[in-house]
């Protein structure tokens, strides 16, 4: 089979890399068929090492790429069909061009393992090191878009996760590249050595899953004293979410849901209870409305906080067409409905929120699928936000969830993350589980336990080891009540950030370099 691979050409040779990439996908949540990698990797390097110009590794890299990232991130289509008549069209040009644009890193990542090593051991640790750099590349440059990072596979490896919190969701997209790579040392002729280091590296799996059994078997704490949390997923589907005429029956609901008993009996408006709305929750701008304002002064009853995910503008800052800016924001009212807290979202989504390109696209009759008054703006950055009767929070809204990276206000760590969204867009596919899996990372990473509420589902209440406490599914209507998981210690990642995995690609690149010498010199 090795052979079989190794002498393939032309389109065949293309094919076996985007079927492969496509394969890989499949280790991604909610599948989450990992071992597949380990079928999937070695197919790719073995046809990528049958090459030995760099524009035809390119071209096999961005293959690979475009059949993961298709198969990845297929469920973007569901929310051009909100609106079929006016956004269908565009779903092909929107998922397919996506899908392109992220594979180019792949191309590049595998381009440059060409100058390293087209065989071994030496393949297999340069490419992983590559990759490794492409994806943090595709998480920082032009806004950046970390989504389907393989890096994610490990949301079906149980304690291995937990690896996370040293050295973050990139660095494991560099571990897993390599762990799936090497079965192709073991079976491929090769040098002694070379095997013997390939199972030393594999070694390193276990290894990982024993360090991940050791933190889950740490003693966590009790809840936060004194915190009671409703969490409300109101369950509009996106379709209705927006029509004018629905803005009467969608704040109704979201104030029932809210206000209704628990399972406990004890009511839902409690003392000191922090009450959370997802994103965009309501139709309408929420802190200009002297009616909403008057009936959540009601609801709260001078007892509870209310933090809802809204549509705001700021009439004080003028866009170029000298319109308010608007954001997509949180807003946190005390018990008298007094807005005592804003943030707002700072990392808006291409295509959604704004329109990348927008002087060639829009001729073209390109719109970004969220319409609002105005445009959107963007917020300052991270901030921590003090909230009546619980401790002070960090605020992410929706897609600020997938990004590993400034997260958290410098100097400012906080007890708690909220992450409110609306993935009603997505239906039942494989989005908002994805979502879901990559807010359980966030808070590996960082030590803090995350608050996830969404309109649709999936809304959770997650600890600072990524272990879902309680949740609502997709399409359910409900409420969760909860405690507070208490806030772990800072961890390796939270303290420094990506250095681990520059320490990785290093070592890999070192690891490398041998079959740079013999390839030149041999």
């Amino acid at each position: 089979m090795i052979r079989l691979l190794q002498d393939l050409t032309g389109w065949r040779r293309g094919l076996v890399a985007l079927l492969a990439g496509a394969v890989a996908a499949l280790a991604l949540p909610p599948v989450d068929l990992w071992p597949l990698l380990f079928l999937a990797v070695p197919a790719f390097l073995m046809v990528l090492g049958s090459v030995t110009s760099m524009r035809a590794r390119f071209l096999l890299g961005w293959l690979f790429g475009l059949g993961y990232f298709i198969v990845a991130l297929h469920w973007i289509g569901a929310a051009f069909f909100v609106d079929a008549a006016t956004y269908l069209w565009m779903m092909p040009f929107a998922v397919g061009g996506l899908a392109a644009v992220a594979a180019l890193y792949w191309g590049l990542a595998a381009a440059l393992t060409g100058l390293i090593a087209t065989r071994g051991l030496p393949q297999v640790l340069g490419f992983a090191a590559m990759l490794a750099v492409a994806e943090d590349l595709r998480g920082r440059l032009f806004t950046g878009f970390p989504w389907a990072v393989p890096g994610l596979a490990v949301d079906g490896m149980g304690p291995l996760a937990q690896t996370a919190s040293l050295i973050g969701m990139t660095g494991l997209t560099l571990l897993i590249v390599l762990w799936a790579g090497l079965p192709l040392v073991l079976f491929e002729t090769g040098a002694w050595r070379q095997r013997l280091a390939a199972l030393g590296l594999l070694a390193l799996m276990p290894l990982g899953l024993t360090f991940g059994m050791m933190r889950l078997a740490e003693p966590m704490g009790t809840d936060v004293a004194g915190v009671k949390l409703r969490l409300v997923q109101p369950n509009i589907s996106q379709d209705e979410k927006w029509r004018a005429d629905n803005a009467r029956s969608i704040f109704d609901t979201l104030k029932t849901l809210s206000a209704e008993p628990g399972a406990d009996g004890r009511p839902g408006i409690d003392s000191g209870a922090v009450v959370i709305w997802p994103e965009s929750a309501v139709p309408f701008l929420i802190d200009e409305s002297p009616v909403a304002k008057e009936e959540l002064s009601r609801l709260l009853a001078g007892k509870a906080t209310l933090i809802t995910g809204a549509i705001r503008r700021d009439a004080n800052k003028k866009d170029s067409d000298g319109e308010p800016l608007v954001y997509n924001s949180m807003i946190t009212f005390n018990g008298a409905a007094q807005v005592v807290a804003r943030y707002d979202k700072w990392r808006l989504v291409p295509g959604g929120e704004f329109l990348p390109f927008a002087w060639l696209l829009e001729p073209l009759g390109f719109r970004k699928v969220v319409i609002v008054p105005g445009s959107f703006a963007t917020g300052p950055g991270p901030v921590t936000i003090t909230v009546p009767g619980a401790p002070d929070a960090a605020m992410l809204i929706c897609y600020e969830a997938i990004f590993p990276h400034d997260l958290i206000e410098p100097g400012k760590r906080p007890g708690w993350i909220i992450n409110v969204t609306n993935d009603g867009w997505f239906g039942r596919s494989a989005g908002p589980y994805q979502h879901l899996a990559q807010a359980r990372l966030r808070t590996i990473e960082q030590g803090l336990p995350v608050v996830r509420v969404a309109n649709t589902g999936i809304s959770a209440v997650i600890d600072s080891r990524g272990k879902i406490l309680q949740s609502l599914a997709v399409g359910r209507q409900g409420v969760i009540d909860s405690g507070l998981p208490p806030a772990g210690e800072p961890t390796i990642y939270s303290r420094f950030g990506d250095w681990g995995l520059a320490g990785l690609v290093l070592l890999a690149l070192a690891g490398a370099m041998p079959g740079r010498r013999r390839k030149r010199f041999g």
